[in-house]
């Protein structure tokens, strides 16, 4: 074996005797006894039990779910308050349409009610006319009855009628007693004279008819 073979061999072995000394955890005083030195334990590294991984994945998929469950619940109140905008809307809109149509068939009917009372202007101005170049009665009382028959045509025309009066039994719902008169009792409680007409719109009373009714004598008497 030459020099530098030896050598060679010579560090080797020095250097594995190196690694033992610095690998030796073993201490000693100086009177060459053996000092026991407690060695660090390393940390025991913690792991998780299957129930506790089963619980934090079933924790995730439950946050999962509620982030899912509160992105629909903001969508739909979105759509809801869109919706409720639109229906306000709509209603406004369909409030005022039906306001103005209403508005247009009450100014229609006032239109259609002023042209039926035309007709009994010209009649009026008719009668006059003829009382001033004939002041005969007769002239006079026909102008007066035909401007009286045009008007309640007038009204007929607008849905007002005539309370059904002399020979009607009295309804004090539609006719005010003015006066009685005695009368034989098949005729008690009938309706014997008008005073003044009552009339009726649809089924509305503008006014009662002012009327006389007949008493039997014996109810009379009674009383």
């Amino acid at each position: 074996m030459s020099w530098f073979n030896k050598k060679t061999e010579m560090n080797e072995e020095e250097l594995n005797e190196e690694k033992i000394k610095v690998n030796d955890k073993r201490r000693f005083d100086e009177n060459g006894e053996r000092i026991n030195i407690e060695v660090e334990e390393e940390p025991e590294v913690k792991t998780k039990s299957p129930e506790v991984s089963r619980l934090e994945s079933e924790l995730e998929a439950a946050q999962s779910r509620y982030q899912v469950a509160e992105a629909k619940l903001v969508d739909v109140q979105k759509r809801f308050d869109e919706a409720k905008s639109n229906l306000e809307r709509e209603t406004a809109e369909m409030r005022t349409r039906l306001t103005r149509t209403l508005e247009q068939r009450a100014r229609q009917g006032q239109f259609d009610f002023l042209a039926t009372l035309l007709p009994v202007l010209d009649n009026l101005n008719l009668a006059i006319e003829h009382a001033q170049t004939d002041s005969s009665l007769e002239n006079l009382l026909a102008g007066v009855k035909g401007t009286a028959r045009s008007f309640e045509q007038a009204l007929m025309s607008v849905g007002v009628q005539p309370v059904p009066a002399v020979g009607t039994k009295f309804d004090p719902e539609k006719h005010e007693a003015v006066d009685m008169v005695e009368v034989d009792p098949e005729l008690d409680e009938v309706v014997s004279a008008e005073y003044s007409r009552g009339y009726t719109f649809g089924e509305q009373l503008l006014r009662p008819a002012r009327v006389q009714v007949g008493r039997a004598a014996s109810q009379k008497a009674g009383n």
